[in-house]
This record gives structure tokens, C-alpha cells and sequence, in this order.
């Protein structure tokens, strides 16, 4: 790239065209990176908790964020609480694997907040464990505190991003719902 020109997609808009690493941080134009993934895909939930999944299982909740941003930017208002719950749950893992505890305990606990808050907008009833497409969102709120509770006990050692990721669902089947 021109130092003077930025980036550009094919309509014109600024996008960084930058390699990026697993965990999504920019690389130096010319040095081989990960797969970017692709934005604004449109998917049924049971795909995007599956894609996202996979992801995370293989150690890139920086694209699993994305993931989950293009249903939480996509998808219904009722369901933007969840949605962005869970891509915020994605970030604080990314963070947390970059060795930023505080940024990452930070997000893993705004997401476990935002699960919480569409449980309860949801009218699921104080005390039982809501579940949306599969997951058990009242579990997921519970993995990142436990996760924002380590990483902040032991800030100077960033996370493996695969062996801390949660399980969205019970089994591979999870996002059927």
C-alpha cells in the first residue's frame, strides 16, 4: 500500500487490507496471515453458532467475533442483546489471549451482562437457565467471569485461545435449535 492512500474496498470505503494473525492483529503488508473472515454474511442462527464454533475451537475468537457481529448488525432488534453478548464474549477471549487481562476481563464481563440482560428481556424467569439456538447462555455468562477471574489473578499470562474456548452448546449438534 501507498503510505499517502489508505486501503479501499471495491466501493470506495476505507477497509485495511492488511494480513492479519489468528487473533486478528494486524501484520506488515507482504507477511503471510490467516484468512480474514468474510463480513456481512448473512446466516440462519444455527450456522452462525456453528461457524462460530469452529472458530473458537480453533483458537480464533477474533474471527469468531465477526461471526457474530454480522448476526448481532443482521439480525432481528429482539435479538441484538444476545448477538453482541456473545461477539463481546469472543473479543475478551481475543484480548485475553493477547496478554491484555484488563481489556479482556473487561469484555468477557460486559458480554456475560448482555447474555443475561436478553435472558431477562426475554421473560426467562429468575434462577433458570436460558437457552437460545442451543446455548445455555446463563453457562456461557458463567464461563467468562470464571475466565475474567483468571486472567486477572494471572495477568502476565495470555490465555490459550483454543483450550479457553467455551462450548456454545451441549455437542456438536448445539445450534440445531
Amino acid at each position: 500500500m501507498n503510505a499517502s492512500r489508505r486501503d479501499r474496498d471495491a466501493e470506495g470505503r476505507a477497509h485495511n487490507a492488511r494480513p492479519r494473525d489468528g487473533l486478528g492483529r494486524p501484520l506488515p503488508y507482504g507477511t503471510p496471515g490467516v484468512a480474514r473472515q468474510p463480513e456481512g454474511v448473512l446466516r440462519i442462527p444455527a450456522e452462525t453458532v456453528r461457524e462460530a464454533q469452529r472458530l473458537l475451537d480453533a483458537g480464533m475468537p477474533f474471527h469468531a467475533h465477526e461471526v457474530f457481529e454480522d448476526a448481532w448488525k443482521s439480525g432481528p432488534p429482539a435479538e441484538r442483546e444476545l448477538w453482541r453478548g456473545l461477539a463481546q464474549l469472543a473479543v475478551g477471549l481475543t484480548h485475553s489471549a493477547r496478554g491484555n487481562a484488563t481489556g479482556g476481563a473487561r469484555l468477557l464481563r460486559r458480554g456475560a451482562g448482555a447474555l443475561e440482560a436478553y435472558a431477562h428481556i426475554g421473560g426467562v424467569p429468575e434462577g433458570v437457565a436460558p437457552a437460545a439456538y442451543g446455548m445455555d447462555l446463563g453457562g456461557l455468562a458463567d464461563w467468562a467471569r470464571e475466565l475474567a477471574a483468571r486472567v486477572e489473578g494471572d495477568p502476565s499470562r495470555a490465555v490459550d485461545p483454543a483450550a479457553s474456548a467455551p462450548r456454545l452448546g451441549a455437542g456438536t449438534d448445539a445450534a440445531a435449535g
